[in-house]
This record gives C-alpha cells, sequence and structure tokens, in this order.
C-alpha cells in the first residue's frame, strides 16, 4: 500500500489534530461541511458487514422459541446498534467526537463469525495453522482490507483493497485489544487480540505514536458501552424468553453457581464471593428492579424501564469517577483513561454472569452450539479440499492470488467469518450434502 499523504476533510474535528484524522489513502471530500468522523460513521452505518450482523447470533439463537413465548432476541447488528447509542451518549457527555465513538461502536463486532463466540472458538481451531482466528482482530481485517470500498495501487501496479480507508482515530477507537497474538501486556496465554501478522503494516500505522498496549479513550469508552449493553440486554432477553427467574437470584446454591461463573471470567480470579453477593444485592434492592415477570405489557414496561436504569446507572458511574479523576475538559484519545469504579464492574459482571448460567449453559444450548461446531469444522474442511469452489467470488480472487498455503488458509477463514449462521448452513449442506439428480 502506499504511505500517507496529507488530506484534511473540510469541517473541523475539535479535540483532534491532523494525524487523528488522516486516512492510508488520501480522498476528496465529497460533501463540503462534513466531518471527517461524520464520514467514518456513514461508512460503517452503509457497509455489508453491519448489515450480515442481522444474521449472526448475539446469546440466544434467532428462530428459537423461549419457554414462554418468541421473544424475538438481539442479534449480533441490534447489540452493535445499541452498544452505538450508549457510546455515542457516555463519549459525547465526557468530550468524545460522538460520531468517532458511535462508528467505532458499530465496527466492534463485525468481524465476528457466525454462531458468536461458539463460531469463534470453532474458527479457531480452523486457523490455527495460519495465525489463528480472533473476532477483533478480524474486525480491524476487514474494515482496512475486506469491506470493499476504496483501491489503491500496489508497488507492482496492482489494485487492492484498502477497506473503508477509515480515519487513523476510527480505527484505534475500534481496536479493543492493540497487541497481535500471544502480546498481551498481561497474559501471554490470553487468546485476546486485535491484529494478525498479515495485517502488522496498517496496525503500525494505526498505532503511530501512540504509547504500546493501550487503547485510546474512545477505545475505551467503546468497551464499556459494549460491557454495559450486553450486560442489560442479555439479562433482558433472558427473562423475556423464560430462561431467567428473578426469584432463583435470592437462593444461596444459585447464587454460588452465579459467582462460580463470574469469578475469573468478568472478575479477576481473587475477587471474594461476597464483592459480587453486595453487587447483586444492591440491584435487586432498587425500587425498579424487575422482580418478576410474566409477559404481560405492564411486565414489558417495566422491564424496559429496569433496562434504560441498568444503562444509565452504569454510564453515570463511569462518568461521575472519570471526571472526578480527569477534570471537566474534553477528554480524547490519550489525553485520560476511563474509570469505572470497582462496584460498578462487579454489578455489570454479576449480570454477565446471570446471562450465562442461565442462557449459555443449559443443556439445550450446549447441543446446539455442539452442532454449531461442526457445522464450522466440516465447512472448513470441504473448502480446504475443494476450494476455489465454494467460495464467493471476491474471496476466489484472493485465493487465486494467494502467494501460499497460509495465505490461501487465511482466505478461507475469511469467507467463513463473513457468513450468517443461515448461510453457513446452507453452503454447510451444499458442499456436504448435494442433492441427488
Amino acid at each position: 500500500m502506499e504511505g500517507i499523504k496529507d488530506t484534511k476533510d473540510t469541517a473541523d474535528t475539535p479535540g483532534y489534530d491532523a494525524a487523528a484524522t488522516e486516512r492510508w489513502d488520501p480522498e476528496p471530500d465529497k460533501q463540503p461541511g462534513r466531518t471527517a468522523f461524520q464520514r467514518d460513521r456513514a461508512r460503517v452505518l452503509h457497509s455489508a458487514a453491519l448489515r450480515r450482523l442481522a444474521g449472526k447470533t448475539q446469546v440466544v439463537t434467532p428462530g428459537t422459541r423461549g419457554q414462554i413465548w418468541d421473544a424475538s432476541p438481539r442479534t449480533r447488528l441490534t447489540h452493535s446498534l445499541e452498544c452505538a447509542q450508549v457510546g455515542r451518549e457516555l463519549g459525547a457527555a465526557l468530550g468524545c467526537d460522538p460520531d468517532l465513538v458511535e462508528a467505532a461502536c458499530l465496527s466492534h463486532d463485525m468481524g465476528h463469525p457466525p454462531f458468536g463466540h461458539n463460531g469463534e472458538q470453532a474458527l479457531n481451531d480452523v486457523a490455527k495453522d495460519c495465525g489463528g482466528f480472533e473476532g477483533n482482530a478480524q474486525s480491524l481485517r476487514l474494515l482496512t482490507r475486506i469491506e470493499p470500498k476504496r483501491f489503491v495501487k500496489d508497488a507492482g501496479g496492482e489494485l487492492v483493497s484498502v477497506g473503508l480507508n477509515l480515519t487513523r482515530a476510527a480505527l484505534d477507537a475500534a481496536t479493543k485489544y492493540p497487541w497481535g497474538r500471544g502480546g498481551h501486556p498481561q497474559d501471554p496465554g490470553s487468546p485476546k487480540f486485535g491484529v494478525y501478522e498479515d495485517d502488522l503494516p496498517v496496525f503500525e500505522w494505526i498505532r503511530q505514536g501512540a504509547p504500546a498496549h493501550r487503547k485510546c479513550f474512545e477505545a475505551q469508552v467503546m468497551d464499556w458501552s459494549d460491557d454495559v449493553a450486553y450486560s442489560v440486554h442479555d439479562f433482558e432477553d433472558g427473562l423475556h424468553a423464560g430462561h431467567i427467574d428473578p426469584d432463583l437470584l435470592l437462593a444461596e446454591p444459585e447464587r454460588a453457581d452465579i459467582w462460580q461463573v463470574a469469578i475469573g471470567r468478568y472478575v479477576p480470579a481473587d475477587t471474594d464471593p461476597q464483592e459480587l453477593a453486595e453487587a447483586l444485592d444492591r440491584l435487586i434492592g432498587q425500587e425498579w428492579w424487575p422482580h418478576g415477570y410474566d409477559g404481560s405489557a405492564v411486565a414489558q414496561a417495566r422491564l424496559k424501564d429496569a433496562t434504560s436504569q441498568l444503562i444509565g446507572r452504569f454510564c453515570l458511574a463511569a462518568e461521575g469517577a472519570t471526571r472526578q479523576e480527569w477534570g471537566s475538559g474534553r477528554l480524547t484519545r490519550y489525553g485520560a483513561e476511563l474509570v469505572v469504579p470497582r462496584e460498578t464492574r462487579n454489578e455489570c459482571a454479576v449480570l454477565k454472569a446471570v446471562a450465562v448460567r442461565y442462557v449459555m449453559q443449559r443443556a439445550e444450548q450446549e447441543a446446539l452450539r455442539a452442532d454449531q461446531r461442526i457445522v464450522v469444522a466440516e465447512l472448513a474442511e470441504a473448502l480446504v479440499a475443494r476450494a476455489p469452489d465454494g467460495l464467493e467470488p471476491q474471496f476466489r480472487a484472493a485465493f487465486d492470488t494467494a502467494p501460499d498455503d497460509r495465505a490461501r488458509k487465511r482466505v478461507i477463514v475469511d469467507q467463513i467469518a463473513s457468513l450468517t449462521d443461515a448461510s453457513a448452513r446452507a453452503l454447510h449442506s451444499r458442499l456436504l450434502h448435494p442433492p441427488v439428480r
């Protein structure tokens, strides 16, 4: 790819310098008066990758029924939209550019494969010989390479994609884990990372001038907004679907199961279970807490109010603590750190653990996840054996020009990651169970 050239969008972006608004490939401004970050937000919002999230599992698999009624559960797309709303308002309250934070929130899950985190784990097994798979690293790859929006000529004169060609600040804000595989600053064994080896050139461009391993302030706002949105909404979906009985949260044996889920997964391994008990009791003690749910219109309204109260509680706690630490000015990029009180993180963690305990750990869900893992593994095996047959035109072209087996395997992984739940099953059926003629 070509290097950076000076470029500037017409409208100013207060609090952000020229480096923050640079794009890998300079572009003329199509509509004078728009900021660079308004353009970023529009590109993400209109992308095919964002639309495909409508067919990807969040927690409750779309198309399944709960024990009481069809709850129309959230998908990756609705989660991303809700995360964006939370992040935009929290970011604006702290002085971030709201369009920048919204663009990061909209794009943070775009690289996630079919079948949610279960599909991510299965695809990581498939990709173990070509650099592994991680949904956040895939999001960066998609934003900077796979999603077709802008092409440039490489050193050999060939056209290569630069993805959506977002600004440096937007790509940085969407980077939840600013390190490569095995590079977690505190835990080298962590499976979480934000960039594949193949994508290091653009990652290094994004991170020019950034402190090593440190998330920019907007990425921290995005990350907390993600936690808030999915903890609250997964809990809401679990109640809607009839999987969570609020009365059980008062029973000691049930609570012990919840602490077991939370500790080590959502809170540090040395967390005292009493802290989590106090966190849950604080929530249960609120007048708006949903002590029961029968699906009636009144119950739905009460639950929606509880959802709003929880989101406000978590965001206001972070806003207040951050302002207390960093003052009242505009907080952007690397000028501050988001502060979330420990008590608030514990409350959020408890909600996450409740959803895992009563939704994801149900026996029928484990059977479904086992089937999903088989679909991903068999689909990958079939594509490796038959490619380029089975690849979409975009990925077929990349496969044909890939320099080696490792690169070709990565193309196959890219194709599978792009699929929705339904299209993954359809392609699996077509390749492994073709109709008899």
